[in-house]
């Protein structure tokens, strides 16, 4: 029923949900996971790196391209930049354990890229934030 395609499609599913467009990865990574298509260990993998993939684009944005946040395709909208760079400011990087959050955790990604953090610092931190949120997802629906 599914094949290696649905990986990829897992993967894109994953780094749109980091990006301005829209994605569904948690649903995609709980159908493929109940439907038992490859071990949970790929499926969190794959999930993972597509989506910590994207918010690395948004470290990105921030960083180099942050003089076009006036923009309409910008990824966040400049109150929600705002409300996140107040964020970031008074609890740093370690704010960015809450990047998997809907809604805050994309604009967080990027003003880290807009306030410098080292990339180092920001891969490791997104990573364990987004792998941690999927690792969830499976073990909830190991759950039901």
């Amino acid at each position: 029923m599914f094949t290696d395609a649905s990986l990829i499609g897992l993967a894109l599913s994953a780094f749109t949900s980091a990006t301005i467009l829209p994605g569904a990865s948690e649903a995609v990574l709980a159908a493929m996971h109940a439907a038992e298509v490859r071990p949970a260990g790929m499926l969190l993998a794959v999930a993972s790196i597509g989506n910590i993939t994207g918010s690395c684009i948004n470290w990105l944005l921030g960083r180099y391209l942050s003089r076009f946040s006036d923009r309409r395709w910008f990824p966040v909208s400049p109150a929600q930049l705002e409300r996140a760079s107040g964020w970031y400011r008074r609890y740093g990087w370690p704010s960015l354990l809450f990047s998997w959050l809907p809604v805050i955790g994309d604009p967080l990604t990027v003003v880290a890229g807009l306030l410098r953090t080292p990339f180092p610092v920001f891969l490791l931190v997104v990573a364990i934030a987004k792998t941690a949120r999927y690792a969830a997802v499976l073990w909830l629906i190991d759950q039901i």
